[in-house]
């Protein structure tokens, strides 16, 4: 292989999705099925969020930021989660692993349905505080 289409080769893998649906279809099967089920909760709990890509992760805005999901190698993350209101969950939270601001997760350990829409709510009061207090 000459060496423009080695780089070219290259820089096709390390492009960034420039969709939620781009993001999906790069991950593992049953990864991504538990990523499509988080999704549709999000824009469930909130309709009126922007669903777009920041830092190459699927990232949902509404006044500001309000929740983004990832997948890595070993694991699943769901962000957004600030201190205050991860003190006020953190006991729902006993099977899943904190790291910071982050809860890690797996597909086999998925985060409840009804635990992401509570915390996708209280982000939305969050951002309306923060947006009315402008």
């Amino acid at each position: 292989m000459k060496r423009e289409e080695i780089k070219k080769e290259t820089s096709k893998e390390s492009a960034k999705p420039e969709t939620v649906d781009d993001y999906l279809a790069a991950i593992p099967k049953e990864d991504r099925r538990v990523l499509e089920n988080l999704r549709n909760t999000i824009k469930s709990a909130a309709p009126e969020a922007e669903e777009v890509i920041s830092y190459g992760i699927p990232t949902y805005k509404y006044k500001g930021p309000l929740v983004h999901f990832a997948a890595f190698k070993n694991h699943l993350s769901f962000y957004g989660i600030n201190k205050s209101l991860l003190e006020t969950v953190k006991d729902e939270l006993k099977d899943h692993k904190l790291s910071g601001t982050t809860i890690h997760f797996s597909a086999q350990n998925p985060l409840p349905e009804e635990f992401v829409k509570k915390i996708v709510q209280k982000r939305i009061e969050q951002n309306e505080e923060r947006a009315k207090n402008k």
